[in-house]
Formats: structure tokens, C-alpha cells, sequence
């Protein structure tokens, strides 16, 4: 057994199975004795025998969580065993996807309108459908159950410290066990969910900031149920990502019936039609990855030539679920990427390669081209996410020194809120919140990594950074729909080449904490100011995120045990390519050196998206219809850090994105069945990677390396 676990001792001439242990609960009349089979060939088998009516008991055992949940007499109707048991079905789904895309490419999905979406679709096969309440909690219960990869560090940290080189950073590689894995997501799961409270009060309630994904998903569920528009002035447009700030009340009567008719088509349209939709791409999408699983080349093709896939990685990646994700970036989204593919892999690949920079393969992290850029890439995001934190950072600065000068000169202000206090999360749950995860963060970070790898203090420190940056993101997402968590986790690893110089484990494990605050609080934020919209009770979407982001937990530490048991990560199929550039940050911090000559380009492509990302701020506030053509720094830069078949995909995904809503969308409902074509394409390929988990892990492999010569394809050698 792993984890320690010890051996019951069987006594000689035992037969049968022995009770080790009963548990008893009277309210419940639950009676259950665990005990343990004979030896088998060495191994001890536990297995759980209850007394006679087991069937009965799970059912009275459910019948009483239902009962709980459903229990309305603390104000919360919408936090219902049947929302909080979808949201967790889809939250595990976006799980597994997440981790594996994560892994692969370092971009994951929030997925919360998608969310809504299908569970919407869901909820229509029940006997009595979701309320778009009860929709909020499936929401924000996916959500939080999704994202754990991204917040507890799997699809980067982990992987990172798996990477370090004792020579070089004075650690020895660290692999964390399943226990281990699960310790450190605790330490950190809950910290961003009790600081979401507060927070809410601020951007959400008082200074009503826009959340655009947020809004458009209220917008979506407001459709879908036949509610009024939310009382919000950003009104709707096709593709729910692109948003006027005209007034409602300035539309004419002629436009209202038209929205109106365009509403209904898209109701019918959803529901007549949108299952067959999502089934369909979710079967195209699965059958796809298991049949490129068997033969990879379907997933490899070498479109500019077998020379090109081998010695440059030129290939293409024909993966419905990267075309998915391009139709949810947008097109401008993929666009950035791949101009910084272009850019990366076209021009400074070779240029290092042929200038003698970097002399190794052009794969290779360390010696090769792909390790040489990936620097630049570093100084893209750097500069990208410091710059577009400048207005959000003069922004509270300017509150704070105000609210300074008028306190104690004011009466005090009115609370704005609509919810009554028994739908509000009540402060003193906050603060006892807060500081337990704070005390059992920083107690578990110590259990797991030890004060060799973060001092306790020093772990402190790190939540109370991450709790300030974490307000500077969710204002950042607030304004501009993006979250610069990737920026906020690279503050925190400067901060910690001073606090603790020299040490790269807690370097990368400060910037894992900073990360974590910023990405939690701000992904929950959207779903917040969704449930604000349509009338939510903001304490059940609060449980819904406490049970999503604990059941996550689990979720998260066991699906990416299996993947390190099954495939080397980092590796040919799972790059990780977000490890890398946490590692490259925390050696660059700690010895100084820089590969050759990339410090002229990381300075010149700084300057270059400092000015872009300037440029880009201000046309985004004033609302300039050019804004969003402006290139992306960080979506340039993953076109760096990505070979070029995962960004060529994505951009045929943003292109069809692109012609399907000036060519399509606007005959009304067309637009959302996109959005659940494109989810069925992320989910199948996500859900049927976990066949191919457990193929892999019982030896069951490639079918055929037909046309994989010469190593172009990872399954084959």
C-alpha cells in the first residue's frame, strides 16, 4: 500500500474477511464494518461489507444530504443537491480537460459561460429544470472544481520542481507523492475563496466594474431562462464577448423586438437542437484522440515536410478540441498567437540556431532553440502584465488616498447591496476563514516541502503578497476580462529573490501561492458578479466554491499522479511548457546568467509590448472599436512557448470563430450553438484523454507508427 499505510496481520487459520473497524451513526442508523480478505499472493485487499440493507442505507444517506441541501429555510433555495451535484460532474470533466491541456500547452479554459451552458442542457432532462439561480451554483461549483490544475500549480509548479538540477539550484528534483500533491493543494485551495467575499463588496457592489465574461454569461442565462436583461448598462452583442457600453434605454423600440425575436430564435434553437450539438462534437472529438492515440501520426502531420516536423517541430495538431479552443479565444486571441509563432519559431528559432546561440536539438529545453526563446517569452509577459497593471494599480492607489482624506468628514456611507444579510457570507466567517487557511497553509507547505525548501515566515509573507496582488488581478479582470495571474505570480518570485535570495524551491513555491490568490479570487469574481446579476445568493455561490474547490482537491492530486506514472513530465507528450518558464525566472534570479545574447532581444521585445500593452490600456478605456485587434503580449508570447501545431489549430479555430459570426450569427441562435459545438470539442478530446490514461498505464500502446519516421510523432520512438 502507498502512503505509508500499514498491514492488518491476519491470524493463522482465519477464514474469511475480519472487522477492523465499524462506523456508527445513530441519526443516520448507518452501520458499516471494513474488513480484510485473506492474503493474495502477498497483498492485502481491504474491502468495505455493510450489514444487510445496503441499498437502503446509501439511499437514506442520500436522502439526507438532499434534505440538508434542499433545506430552504436559510434563505438559500438556489443551493440545491441537484445544482451542486451537476456543477461537480461538469467541474471534473473541466478538471481532467484542464490538467491535460495545461500540461500539454500551459492554457486552460475557465469555461464558466460553457458551464452554464450545458448545464442548462442538463438540467433539462430533470423533471423539473434548473432555475437560472440554481444554474449560478452549477456555474460557479464547475468553476471552482475546474481550475484547481491552474491554482494548485499542476500544470507548472509541480512540474517545475520536478525539473530542479541539484547542482545548479542547490535541490535535488522534488516529486511529491499523492499525499503530498493533495497537502499542498490544501495549503493553498482555499485562501482565494474567503478572500472573494470582501472583494465582492468592493469591485462588484460599489464600484460596479463590468467582469465582461461575467456579464455576458448573466446575459446568456437571462436568454435562456426568458428573463428580463440584466440591470447592467454593457448590453449584449453576437459572440457575448464583445460588449457595447451604450444605455439600454437608447435603444429603440424597433431594436428591443428585434433583440427580443433574436432571443426567442436562440431559446429554440438551444433547446430543440443544442443536445444533438454538443453529443455530436463531443463523439467527433473523442473518437479523434483515441484513433490518433493508436496512430499518432493523425495527431502529427507534417504539413511542410517530414524535414521541417523532425529538425524545426513545423507540424500540425488536426485536434477538434484545439479548434474549440480558438472559436472560444476569438480570433484576435489566436491571431496574437500565432504572430508570435511566427515570430518565435519562424525568425528567432533559426536565427539562435544558425548564429551558433543555441547550438543543441531545437526541441531541447536547456541547450536548444526552443529553451533560447522561451527567454524572450518571459520578457513579453513580464513587461505585458507589469504595464497593463499600471492603470489598475494608480486606479486603488487614487480610492485609498481618497477614501483617506474623506474619513471622519463624511457620514457613513450607505450599503448598496440587495441581498439580505442571510444571503451574504457573514464577515466573521471570512476572517475565521481566512486565517485558518493562512495557518494551515502555512503548517502544510512546511509538512510537504520542509525549511529547506520555504521557511514558515516566509510562507506568510507569500499569502499576504498574494492576497494584495490577488486585488490588483480581480480589478485588472474587472476592467479589461483579463487576469494577469501569470505577471502577479512573477512579482511575487522578484520579491522572493530578496526575501530568501539563493533558494529557487521557495521562489517558485512564493509565486505558486501568488498565483493561486490571484487566479482563485478572480475566476470566482466572474461568477459572482454572474450570480449578481441574475439575483443569486452570493452565500450559496460561496458553498458551491467551498465544496467544488475541496472535492478538486482530490480530483486534481489523483488525475496528475496517474499522468506522472503513465508519461514523463515534462516530456514528448506532456511539455509543460509553464514549468520551464517559473524555473527559468527563479535560476535567472538566483545565478544571474542568461543564455547568450538573449538579453538584447528580451529587452528589445520588452520595450516593443511595453509600448504595445500601453497603447492597448488605453484603447481598451476609452473604449476604441480597434482595441481588441491590438495584439495580445501574453497570447504572443504562448505562441513562443508552444510548438506551431497546437497555435496553427487554435488559429483555425479563431478563423471559423471569425466567419461564422459576419457571415452566420446574426440569423439568430447561431451564436450559441457555436459556443456548445465549440465545448464538445474541448470536453470529448479532455474526457476520452482519460481512456487513454488508462490504457497507457495498463500497457496497452500505438497501434501503428505508420508514417512517424524519423521521430516526428510522440508515441513513437
Amino acid at each position: 500500500m502507498n502512503g505509508g499505510a500499514h498491514k492488518p496481520r491476519e491470524k493463522s487459520g482465519e477464514k474469511g474477511p475480519r472487522p477492523v473497524a465499524a462506523v456508527v451513526d445513530d441519526e443516520l442508523d448507518v452501520r458499516f464494518v471494513v474488513a480484510v480478505s485473506g492474503r493474495d499472493k502477498g497483498n492485502v485487499t481491504c474491502v468495505a461489507l455493510p450489514y444487510p440493507h445496503l441499498v437502503s442505507t446509501i439511499i437514506t444517506i442520500m436522502e439526507w444530504i438532499r434534505s440538508r441541501l434542499n433545506n430552504q429555510s436559510g434563505g438559500q433555495p438556489e443551493f440545491t443537491f441537484s445544482a451542486v451535484a451537476i456543477g461537480l460532474l461538469i467541474g471534473c470533466l473541466l478538471c481532467f480537460t484542464n490538467l491535460y491541456f495545461g500540461l500539454q500547452t500551459g492554457w486552460i479554459s475557465m469555461m464558466s459561460l460553457q458551464s452554464a451552458l450545458i448545464g442548462f442542457l442538463v438540467s433539462k432532462m430533470l423533471p423539473t429544470p434548473l432555475s437560472p439561480q440554481e444554474i449560478i451554483v452549477v456555474q460557479t461549483t464547475a468553476v471552482a472544481t475546474g481550475t484547481m490544475p491552474l491554482a494548485a500549480g499542476f500544470v507548472g509548479i509541480l512540474p517545475a520542481l520536478g525539473l530542479l538540477d541539484e547542482e545548479q539550484d542547490g535541490s535535488p528534483p522534488i516529486s511529491l507523492s499523492w499525499i503530498a500533491a493533495v497537502g499542498w493543494s490544501c495549503s493553498i485551495a482555499f485562501f482565494g475563496v474567503f478572500l472573494s467575499p470582501p472583494i465582492r463588496k468592493q469591485v462588484i457592489i460599489e464600484e460596479q466594474l463590468t467582469f465582461p465574461s461575467g456579464t455576458a454569461t448573466a446575459q446568456l442565462i437571462s436568454v435562456l431562462h426568458q428573463l428580463p436583461p440584466p440591470e447592467t448598462s454593457v448590453r449584449r452583442r453576437a459572440g457575448y464577448r464583445a460588449l457595447d457600453t451604450e444605455d439600454i434605454a437608447n435603444h429603440t423600440v424597433e431594436q428591443n423586438a428585434a433583440d427580443e425575436t433574436e432571443e426567442a430564435e436562440e431559446r429554440e434553437i438551444v433547446q430543440q437542437e443544442g443536445w444533438m450539438d454538443l453529443i455530436y462534437s463531443f463523439l467527433a472529438s473523442g473518437v479523434m484522440t483515441l484513433l490518433a492515440y493508436f496512430f499518432p501520426i493523425v495527431f502529427s502531420i507534417p504539413l511542410f515536410g517530414k524535414y521541417l516536423a523532425r529538425e524545426w517541430l513545423w507540424s500540425f495538431t488536426p485536434s477538434l478540441s484545439y479548434v474549440g479552443q480558438g472559436i472560444i479565444m476569438g480570433f484576435p486571441t489566436t491571431l496574437s498567437m500565432n504572430l508570435g509563432m511566427l515570430v518565435g519559431w519562424g525568425i528567432l528559432s533559426p536565427l539562435s540556431k544558425y548564429a551558433g546561440w543555441a547550438p543543441g536539438p531545437v526541441g531541447d529545453m536547456s541547450t536548444g532553440a526552443r529553451g533560447w526563446i522561451l527567454w524572450v517569452s518571459l520578457a513579453i509577459m513580464c513587461a505585458d502584465s507589469f504595464v497593463s497593471l499600471v492603470p489598475v494599480v494608480q486606479s486603488s492607489m487614487a480610492k485609498i488616498v481618497l477614501a483617506f482624506s474623506k474619513a471622519g468628514n463624511t457620514p457613513s456611507e450607505e450599503d448598496h447591496d440587495v441581498e439580505t444579510s442571510d444571503r451574504l457570507v457573514p464577515t466573521r466567517w471570512v476572517l475565521i476563514g481566512l486565517s485558518t487557511s493562512v495557518i494551515l497553509g502555512i503548517v502544510l507547505v512546511w509538512i510537504v516541502f520542509g525549511d529547506e525548501g520555504i521557511k514558515p515566515w516566509a510562507t506568510l509573507i507569500g499569502f499576504a503578497v498574494g492576497g494584495l496582488l490577488s486585488i490588483l488581478g480581480v480589478r485588472a479582470l474587472g476592467e479589461t476580462d483579463l487576469n494577469p495571474v501569470s505577471g502577479l505570480g512573477k512579482i511575487s518570485q522578484l520579491l522572493f529573490a530578496w526575501i530568501q535570495p539563493g533558494n529557487v524551491v521557495a521562489n517558485i513555491i512564493a509565486g505558486g501561492v501568488a498565483e493561486a490568490g490571484a487566479q482563485q479570487a478572480g475566476d470566482l469574481m466572474q461568477d459572482l458578479k454572474t450570480g449578481h446579476l441574475i439575483h443569486a445568493s452570493p452565500r450559496a455561490q460561496f458553498y458551491g466554491q467551498l465544496i467544488g474547490s475541496s472535492l478538486s482537491i482530490i480530483v486534481s492530486a489523483t488525475a496528475y499522479t496517474l499522468y506522472q506514472r503513465a508519461y514523463s513530465i515534462p516530456g514528448p507528450s506532456f511539455p509543460a511548457p509553464t514549468a520551464y518558464v517559473w524555473l527559468s525566472l527563479a535560476r535567472l534570479l538566483r545565478n544571474g546568467q542568461l543564455p547568450e545574447n538573449t538579453s538584447t532581444f528580451m529587452l528589445l521585445f520588452a520595450l516593443l509590448f511595453s509600448v504595445v500593452a500601453g497603447i492597448k490600456v488605453m484603447a481598451v478605456q476609452r473604449g476604441l472599436p480597434y482595441a481588441r485587434w491590438i495584439p495580445s503580449g501574453v497570447a504572443f508570447a504562448i505562441g513562443f512557448l508552444n510548438t506551431p501545431s497546437f497555435s496553427l489549430a487554435r488559429l483555425v479555430g479563431g478563423l471559423v470563430e471569425y466567419w461564422y459570426h459576419r457571415r452566420v450569427a446574426g440569423t439568430g441562435g447561431a451564436d450559441i450553438r457555436l459556443i456548445v459545438i465549440a465545448s464538445g470539442f474541448v470536453l470529448g478530446e479532455g474526457v476520452v484523454s482519460i481512456v487513454s490514461l488508462v490504457l497507457r498505464t495498463f500497457g496497452v500502446g500505438v497501434a501503428s507508427c505508420w508514417g512517424c519516421s524519423g521521430g516526428i510523432c510522440a508515441g513513437c520512438a
